[in-house]
């Protein structure tokens, strides 16, 4: 049994769904301009779940939905397999929405997983919706020189492959890593990274979805410090 509390074999078993399921992940260019653009974020404290979903217009970024989804947590913190975690409640907040959304930014990696299936893949796969992974941070891969200037890319490449790009959304900050969940091509997943990213290292959908999971988590924190 390992740390976990699930065995090796279910382990392995999962492992190999994702490895399965990265086979199915369709790479096409998008065929027509999203107007509709969704993010997700997710919040997880001690037994709860919390998945927060925003939908903003495009060109003109307005605000126009959003939703938070809260469940219980019932699979563990697994490295490589969070998707089977946390894509639960985010696929409920996303489908609490009134619109369907044209594409899906989520706070996570997409094919820049070891198995080439995370957590976008894994949104995109069962909503059947063009779908981007902007993570904040590497689980996989490694990158080489990236200008300091806006819309500045570097290949970031695993074993060999090119699993995604690091971007630079802002000079003088961090790059966030971009990887096609399912249903976009990596080159569209970056252009649509940055015509939504603003004044903020992140695409503006994102950041009103994790402000939005934030916010819940602390009215939670609070009412349970009330009790």
């Amino acid at each position: 049994m390992s740390n976990s509390g699930v065995s090796p074999e279910l382990i392995r078993e999962y492992r190999e769904r994702q490895s399965e399921l990265a086979r199915q992940v369709i790479e096409i260019p998008l065929a027509k301009e999203p107007r509709i653009v969704a993010a997700i974020d997710m919040h997880v404290a001690d037994k709860l779940a919390l998945g927060s979903a925003v939908e903003l217009t495009y060109p003109e970024l307005t605000p126009v939905d959003e939703n938070v989804a809260a469940q219980l947590v019932t699979f563990p913190y697994i490295p490589g397999l969070l998707s089977f975690r946390e894509a639960p409640v985010c696929l409920a907040a996303v489908e609490g929405l009134e619109t369907k959304p044209d594409l899906v930014l989520v706070d996570g990696q997409g094919r820049a997983h070891p198995r080439r299936f995370g957590i976008a893949c894994h949104i995109g796969h069962e909503l059947g919706i063009p779908t981007i992974g902007v993570a904040k941070s590497i689980l996989v891969g490694h990158y080489g020189d990236l200008g300091e200037e806006r819309g500045s890319t570097a290949p970031l490449i695993d074993r060999g492959e090119v699993v995604g790009m690091a971007v630079r959304t802002r000079p003088g900050t961090k790059p966030v890593y971009v990887s096609v969940g399912d249903l976009i091509t990596l080159e569209d997943a970056v252009d649509w990274v940055l015509r939504t990213t603003g004044r903020y290292r992140l695409p503006e959908p994102s950041r009103l979805a994790h402000k939005l999971a934030q916010a819940r988590a602390a009215e939670l924190r609070s009412g349970e410090g009330k009790s």
